[in-house]
């Protein structure tokens, strides 16, 4: 299945770009799932690590991330970020499940 076909099963737009910026899921030590929006995901990701950034992040440690949404507009973003955060739990669980098919292939 291609990424914006399962996208579709939530709800959430297909694959979109044009931009520098992206959507992420961090799943946090405690197995919950926060949805954040960068345009240096790799830096954000490390500032999630250090306690800085989001209070969610400095009380529930990030273990890893997983990209949503690649090089869409700052606008973009900000628009699909709730959109995610509003899934429910098993709904992320599922979506982030899928990421990794996704990278890994």
């Amino acid at each position: 299945m291609q990424p914006a076909e399962y996208l579709s099963r939530f709800s959430l737009p297909e694959q979109i770009s044009d931009g520098s910026w992206c959507v992420y899921l961090v799943l946090c030590e405690n197995g919950s799932l926060y949805c954040g929006i960068s345009n240096r995901p790799e830096a954000r990701f490390a500032a999630h690590a250090a306690g800085k950034g989001a209070k969610y992040m400095r009380i529930h440690k990030p273990v890893s991330m997983r990209l949503v949404y690649i090089g869409v507009s700052r606008e973009q973003a900000v628009r699909t970020e709730p959109l995610i955060k509003k899934l429910k739990a098993e709904q992320k669980r599922q979506l982030w499940a899928a990421l990794d098919d996704f990278q890994t292939a």
